[in-house]
């Protein structure tokens, strides 16, 4: 009876668990369904915290976390905690604030215009090595409306220049220009007489050619007869476009034209009244500048600043008849 139990007491110790040594340390094995069980008690309990806010390797270098947010991850809770530490995050020790959401189109455009970096967008012709006289002549003059008779007379005086100077010339010259002629007073430039006009040199030549420098004597003489017909030089000149200016909508420089119809029609009544040196080209030169002619392309800054100008000046008027 003795020798039958012996057998049965030495097969129990080989079903026990056994202690092994495993990638995780010392383990006892269990059986495949206590893992299952262990596993699916493990799923739900993983965080749910997203991690697309910031990369791990920028966390790790630019961030600092306080230290009850890592106090708090060794906690029970540890899940949820390390959401809510997240949210208190400083980079280089200033709060991240969440960005402001524009209410209207204007505001933001309004925030977006600041990071926009590089040179406000001009006209073709206006580059980056352009004379700084010349594009701030762009900026601040080309194309914006002229009523004054001086300043049309100075303009027209520099249109015709146009032929044998640059617009950059002249503007440096401008100046000289101005001592010379008067100011652009058409009274005294009409008395000039011939010693007087040939004297209007610069370090020894003479500032134009000599039929330009007569067609400016001359046209003064007309100017003061339009002055008495229609009461102003630039009443007659705004007349061929109905005192409101003209808008071309170019997007290339190719399309801007060197003379129009109404730049003929102009020349040619220019010419009847006795004008000189007053031909389309030239006349159409002298609409651009004066603004009777809004040919800034549709991709410069100025072309609506142009037109935001016209409105300005067109609404006192229209006050100004509503009175009368």
């Amino acid at each position: 009876m003795s020798v039958a139990t012996k057998p049965k007491l030495s097969t129990k110790p080989v079903m026990e668990p056994r202690a092994i040594f495993g990638p995780a340390g010392n383990r006892v094995r269990v059986s495949d369904e206590s893992k299952r069980r262990t596993e699916a008690l493990r799923k739900p309990q993983r965080p749910k915290v997203p991690i697309s806010h910031s990369p791990l390797s920028v966390v790790q270098s630019n961030v600092s976390v306080d230290s009850s947010n890592s106090s708090d991850s060794s906690s029970s809770n540890s899940s949820f905690k390390t959401a809510s530490s997240r949210k208190t995050v400083k980079r280089n020790g200033v709060k991240q604030a969440k960005p402001k959401v524009a209410s209207t189109a204007d505001e933001s455009v309004t925030e977006i215009y600041p990071a926009i970096s590089g040179p406000l967008k001009r006209c073709d012709w206006i580059t980056p090595f352009s004379d700084p006289l010349y594009t701030s002549f762009h900026d601040e003059e080309w194309g914006v409306p002229v009523h004054d008779d001086r300043k049309l007379f100075e303009l027209l005086v520099f249109s015709q220049a146009l032929a044998e100077l640059s617009w950059p010339t002249i503007l440096n010259k401008r100046d000289i220009f101005r001592k010379l002629f008067d100011d652009f007073d058409p009274s005294s430039i009409a008395q000039f007489t011939e010693k007087k006009m040939l004297s209007l040199k610069v370090d020894g030549c003479l500032l134009l050619s000599e039929p330009k420098l007569r067609a400016i004597v001359v046209n003064a003489k007309v100017i003061l007869k339009v002055q008495q017909e229609l009461g102003s030089f630039g009443s007659y000149c705004w007349g061929f476009v109905n005192h409101k200016p003209l808008r071309n909508g170019f997007r290339h420089a190719r399309q801007v034209p060197v003379k129009t119809p109404k730049a003929e029609l102009m020349s040619k009544d220019m010419m009847r009244r006795g004008f000189r040196c007053v031909g389309p080209t030239v006349v159409y030169s002298f609409m651009q500048v004066v603004g009777i002619v809004n040919d800034h392309l549709v991709t410069c800054f100025r072309y609506q600043e142009c037109n935001a100008n016209v409105k300005k000046e067109i609404k006192p008027r229209t006050e100004e008849t509503v009175a009368n």
